[in-house]
């Protein structure tokens, strides 16, 4: 059986380990206001990004030790999410289900397709320059949506279609994301379960 169905769609989540100090609140039906205390700066753009465009509301104080290497933090971070947006769909009653989005920014051009099915699985075909920007290796983004998806259980298709910029590109990705997660959750049907089995 699912969880009970979570009418106010908000999330608390905590998470402390030895490597990482996280506190996380979600509003899934916000207003795209955010109040981030990130030690990773690009980080923090591109979840401002992702709200703004998703009109989420998102709080999030992190620490972790990105002396040594901010894969930790950066991981870390995309299980919250993860766990935080899973948090607030719950039973997923009455829900769209898919969701998607084409944003070009500058020469980039990204797809993001979603799929709130309960079956986790990441795409993310975005080939990127092997660089920093600030104190974020841009390579580190795979793996964030990857910790998002396998706690959200969402099935996530990225694609960049064309680009050259990091910035540019990344950039893209998380507004496409945020836009395709807004389409896929928001409540679309009274209480009809968007699928087959019954279940999801």
């Amino acid at each position: 059986m699912g969880n009970k169905e979570n009418k106010n769609r908000t999330a608390i989540i905590d998470r402390k380990t030895t490597e990482t100090d996280i506190n996380l609140f979600f509003n899934i039906d916000g207003s795209g206001s955010t109040e981030l205390d990130i030690p990773i700066p690009f980080l923090k753009h591109m979840l401002e990004s992702f709200a703004k465009h998703g009109d989420f509301d998102l709080k999030v104080k992190a620490n972790g030790d990105i002396e040594n290497d901010p894969h930790h933090l950066v991981e870390d971070i995309g299980i919250c999410l993860g766990s935080a947006v899973n948090k607030c769909l719950m039973e997923k009653v009455g829900i769209t289900r898919f969701g998607f989005a084409i944003v070009p920014m500058d020469e980039s051009e990204v797809t993001v397709s979603i799929d709130v099915g309960g079956r986790p699985f990441l795409r993310y075909s975005v080939d990127l320059l092997n660089e920093n920007i600030g104190n974020m290796p841009v390579v580190l983004f795979e793996d964030f949506f990857k910790a998002f998806a396998y706690n959200a259980l969402l099935n996530i298709h990225i694609t960049k279609n064309v680009g050259i910029n990091s910035h540019h590109i990344v950039e893209a990705v998380f507004k496409a994301f945020g836009f395709a997660l807004k389409m896929a959750s928001r409540i679309g049907r009274a209480k009809v379960l968007p699928s087959t089995k019954g279940l999801i």
